[in-house]
Parts: C-alpha cells; structure tokens; sequence
C-alpha cells in the first residue's frame, strides 16, 4: 500500500500474517525513523533510504515518524485489516 511522502515511507509491503501479528516491510524515505506502540526495526542511511521491518498486531494504534497512525483493527486467518491516518 502506498502512504503520502510526509510519512517518510515509501510503499508498505505485508510479508506476513500470523494469529496474532502482522509483519511488514517498507522503505525509509526520509533521514530517520521511529515508531511506538509496536516492535520495529532497520537500518538508515545518512541519506534516506534503507529499510525497515514492522511487527504490529491488533490493538492501539502505533505511531511511526511522529506522524503516522497505524492500527491492525483486526486478524483472522490469513487476512488482515489495516487502518492508516495521520497522527493525533
């Protein structure tokens, strides 16, 4: 799925859904990264770029970049519904 640019991610990637987790990949667009409210981790060139790998399942939303709102609203099987909004 693509999100805006002022996320700092480029497109979102489900590599995964288990019972209870979602796991994704996206790519860094911006300097930095950071996210609460699920585990999350990759590496960050000075330049932009890299990668990172989210790990998120159902509940709160977790926050990315101070700027993004993600919350897995639920899981079943082998699907998955994913709400994505700005912050706050």
């Amino acid at each position: 799925m693509t999100v805006p640019a002022t996320y700092g991610l480029g497109q979102i990637k489900v590599t995964a859904i288990t019972g209870d987790e979602v796991e994704m990949v996206a790519q860094l667009t911006g300097s930095g990264f950071s996210v609460s409210g699920c585990s999350g981790g990759g590496g960050v060139s000075s330049e932009g770029g890299g990668g990172v790998r989210l790990s998120c399942g159902e509940g709160p939303a977790a926050t990315i970049n101070d700027t993004m709102s993600l919350e897995v609203v639920k899981i079943h099987d082998t699907a998955a519904v994913l709400r994505i909004k700005p912050a706050g």
